[in-house]
């Protein structure tokens, strides 16, 4: 008598499960950006004055604004307004800000009249020009080293919390602890030598009117949706080959560079020798890792191009987890949520990096 075939079963394999706290896409990566330390809501509950954030539309701004509403809120300071300045060509990004609390103010600030800008004891200077900086020289030594007179001119009285670039440094050794605040700057490329113009013409007017000022030298911001992590696992996961040229970098949560740029305002100082601060991550990160790290993630072979190079941009920030503390995110973490992001489809910001230039051109 013949056998009746059994159906076949087809057996599904869940995708693994989120690591802890993962925020699964923007709104909720938005949502935890937006969550204040204790020490954040401490130090902003002395602030004197209104919030100005110039540049507030860019990668980091709009998460920053939230930050810092979210904070003055759990102090108790609801006194006080977090104005967004950009030219809000994004109306939508605008309005979410608004609906957030945060009040978007449109002007353009290189061709815009900054009397018109809201009062406020309080600035943070998030404007600059990188990418395309090779092609257009010009525009970025008007952005990156202009721009700040007007403003240091409009804000004089108030404190000045002042974004700039580990790229001032020169490449230095990957055997070091990275650049420190007190080493020589030694700028490579035009758009490098423009941010050092942005630190030198704030500088100018901490000496001559006392302007209180923070110059914060970061490298490099992720937050999932770009950054270096989003670079590398990228290629990794659509199989191009990771440029090891740059063997080295350093890499920082940009929830905890928001926050450390926001409690610099109280280390603000005038005079020769401004608050100067860097601003990465505690490890000086080996690039052929974390590739083979994504490799495992997304159980794929990781692909290279080029031989890691003895000297890399890096900066020691032990100044900054001193004064603030380490970041809450580790670098292993962050690994694997980018991984995850990726995995889920998650949007990406379609913007790299260029982490991989050594020449300073981008």
């Amino acid at each position: 008598m013949p056998t009746t075939p059994m159906p076949t079963t087809l057996t599904h394999t869940p995708p693994p499960a989120a690591p802890s706290g993962f925020p699964d896409g923007p709104d909720a990566l938005e949502a935890l950006l937006a969550t204040p330390s204790p020490g954040l809501v401490a130090d902003l509950a002395d602030l004197d004055g209104d919030l100005v954030i110039l540049g507030a539309g860019g990668k980091m701004g709009p998460s920053l604004a939230r930050l810092a509403r979210r904070a003055l809120d759990a102090a108790g300071r609801s006194d006080l307004t977090v104005h967004a300045v950009s030219r809000w060509t994004d109306r939508a990004a605008a309005d979410r800000l608004a609906a957030d609390g945060v009040a978007p103010v449109p002007f353009d600030l290189l061709d815009g009249d900054p009397a018109t800008l809201p009062d406020a004891g309080n600035v943070v200077f998030m404007v600059g020009a990188k990418f395309g900086s090779a092609g257009n020289p010009t525009h970025a030594w008007a952005v990156n080293s202009a721009l700040p007179d007007r403003v240091a001119r409009r804000y004089r009285t108030a404190r000045i919390s002042a974004f700039s670039t580990g790229n001032v440094y020169p490449l230095v050794s990957t055997a070091s602890a990275g650049s420190t605040e007190e080493d020589a700057v030694a700028p490579v490329g035009e758009y490098a030598m423009s941010c050092l113009g942005r630190e030198r013409v704030f500088g100018y007017h901490a000496v001559e009117h006392g302007l209180r000022l923070a110059v914060i030298r970061l490298n490099y911001a992720v937050d999932l949706r770009y950054g270096v992590l989003a670079d590398i696992a990228t290629a990794v996961h659509a199989g191009t080959p990771v440029d090891l040229t740059t063997g080295h970098l350093n890499a920082v949560w940009q929830g905890y560079a928001n926050e450390v740029a926001l409690r610099a305002l109280a280390h603000a100082s005038g005079g020769e020798r401004p608050f100067t601060l860097n601003l990465s991550g505690p490890e000086t990160a080996s690039v052929r890792r974390l590739a083979q790290l994504f490799a495992a993630e997304f159980d794929r072979p990781a692909l290279f191009a080029g031989e890691e190079s003895g000297t890399a941009l890096l900066s020691d920030s032990s100044l900054c987890h001193a004064l603030f503390g380490y970041p809450a995110l580790s670098l292993r973490t962050l690994v694997s949520w980018q991984a995850e992001w990726i995995r889920r489809g998650h949007p990406l910001s379609g913007k790299p990096t260029k982490f991989q230039v050594r020449d300073g051109r981008f």
